[in-house]
């Protein structure tokens, strides 16, 4: 019998380690007993807003990404914008870039971040912006923008869960909660009376996706104060 059990140990473990590295970078995330309601100081969120070259992750891929680190109140603690450069700019679809404007030229202008750089630029922004204090992801649709940051880090073996919490607040599900019915944030911030992000695609990006996250976030606290008690 302990021959059995040390044998599948050894088993375990070699699978373990055989598995791709965000899946070990996963296994590897501190999990927290810390919860919001007790200690609301000792947490953050990261308002997340992402631009891609099309509506499916894995395949079409991100051209820029805002974050927003704000305290539960929506108080603003610091930013960062960053464009990037895709592997394969020839799958953007007609529809992507007429919202955003991504051109390979022009990003190349830009600077535009390789990947590999990108990844980087995102965990080491978002390590010192939290400070040590736990970080909830909130975005406008939860599901679109934390499947297209997956895509990106995994192929640089990384995890998002390195960074942020398990559990991601959506924005149109809190306003749902509350009664609004509208699915877009140029609508919901119509009727919650903040300012819309620019549409052109010159001007419109993941920062100001994401600024705009963060108006309908504290209008919805300005609105309904229970709102991330």
């Amino acid at each position: 019998m302990k021959r059995a059990l040390v044998a599948v140990v050894v088993l375990i473990g070699a699978a373990c380690a055989s598995a791709p590295n965000y899946v070990r970078a996963v296994d590897a995330a501190v999990p927290t007993s810390s919860v919001p309601s007790a200690e609301p100081d000792k947490w953050l969120l990261a308002h997340l807003d992402v631009e891609t070259t099309g509506l499916v992750p894995g395949y079409h891929e991100m051209i820029d990404a805002g974050f927003v680190i704000t305290d539960l109140e929506g108080k603003v603690v610091d930013t960062l914008f960053i464009r990037i450069q895709p592997e394969h700019p020839e799958r953007t679809s007609p529809g992507a870039a007429k919202v955003n404007g991504y051109d390979a030229a022009k990003w190349k202008r830009l600077h535009a971040l390789t990947p590999a750089q990108a990844v980087d630029t995102i965990i080491a922004f978002n390590k010192r912006a939290a400070g040590g204090k736990h970080v909830l992801l909130a975005t406008f649709n939860s599901q679109f923008d934390t499947s297209f940051l997956d895509a990106l880090m995994r192929r640089e073996g990384k995890t998002w869960r390195e960074l942020f919490h398990y559990f991601v607040l959506d924005i149109p599900s809190m306003a749902w909660s509350l009664g609004y019915r509208d699915l877009t944030n140029g609508a919901l911030a119509t009727k919650l009376g903040v300012a819309d992000e620019p549409r052109v695609a010159e001007d419109h990006t993941g920062i100001t996706g994401a600024m705009l996250n963060v108006r309908i976030y504290q209008a919805l606290r300005r609105v309904h104060p229970q709102v991330a008690r």
